[in-house]
């Protein structure tokens, strides 16, 4: 009885995909950097393994492939002109449907590069697909110190009181008139955005079709290019940390917080 339960829940038709680039300007070689004994992008697979019972690596590099492959996690290769995570999850779930001969309703996509990814925050996200009128699904954190808040590195988000993305920048927004800088973080509530994503699949086919807009041209953030095309882009807050990897001197910091 609980086997035929499982098979009826949400995760049966959500479908997790890391994208994983060999190719990287600041660390190359990132998905298979060891941690403790395991590549990074195995302890991805593995968290995200935890909460999504169709779990796939989409590469476009034959050593991550074998790699994957070794641990007994599965992988689809895919093209190497992708310019996004978003580019290559399209492409893959396309691929993974026709090998798992089944359809899914939504993807989220899990960032390569954290290792120790939280499997409730992949929860938060796939639960948002029980509704079906949810497009696209993202999480959020408040911000709670001002460097993070005029980091144009950690990009900013306004929510909406029905949950949905009104924009996302990475100057701080709403800029507080007649408030000192120094004192913003203490009258408004701020969001900084968490980069996990959710589409359903039909959206997800759709949005790769669209062109670079003027906001995402202005600020670097793909999602305001399904903004400006009218899409909309439900919010779950967390209040986990996200410890996304970009260089070997952030994993070698990550360590000494004793995370493994």
């Amino acid at each position: 009885m609980h086997e035929e339960l499982k098979i009826n829940t949400m995760t049966k038709k959500i479908l997790g995909i890391i994208p994983a680039r060999y190719a990287s300007t600041r660390f190359p070689g990132k998905p298979l950097a060891d941690i403790g004994g395991k590549i990074m992008v195995q302890r991805v697979y593995e968290q995200a393994s935890k909460e999504l019972d169709c779990v796939y690596v989409a590469t476009d590099d034959e050593r991550i492939e074998k790699a994957i492959v070794a641990f007994g996690g599965k992988v689809v290769m895919t093209s190497v002109d992708h310019t996004s995570g978003t580019d290559r999850c399209a492409e893959a779930l396309l691929k993974i449907q026709t090998i798992e001969g089944t359809t899914f309703e939504a993807v989220v996509n899990i960032q390569g590069d954290e290792p120790f990814i939280s499997p409730k925050q992949i929860a938060s996200v796939a639960k948002c697909f029980k509704d079906s009128s949810t497009q696209l699904a993202t999480l959020v954190k408040e911000i709670t110190n001002t460097e993070d808040l005029f980091n144009p590195n950690k990009p900013k988000v306004v929510v909406s009181n029905t949950k949905k993305a009104l924009y996302f920048s990475r100057s701080p927004i709403p800029y507080l008139r007649g408030e000192e800088e120094a004192h913003w973080i203490e009258k408004h509530k701020y969001y900084n955005h968490i980069g996990l994503y959710g589409y359903r699949a039909d959206v997800l086919l759709e949005i790769t079709q669209l062109a670079i807009g003027q906001l995402e041209a202005a600020e670097s953030l793909e999602q305001l290019r399904w903004l400006e095309n009218g899409y909309s882009i439900r919010v779950e807050e967390t209040d986990e940390e996200s410890h996304g990897i970009d260089t070997p001197e952030d994993l070698e910091r990550l360590l000494k917080l004793g995370l493994i």
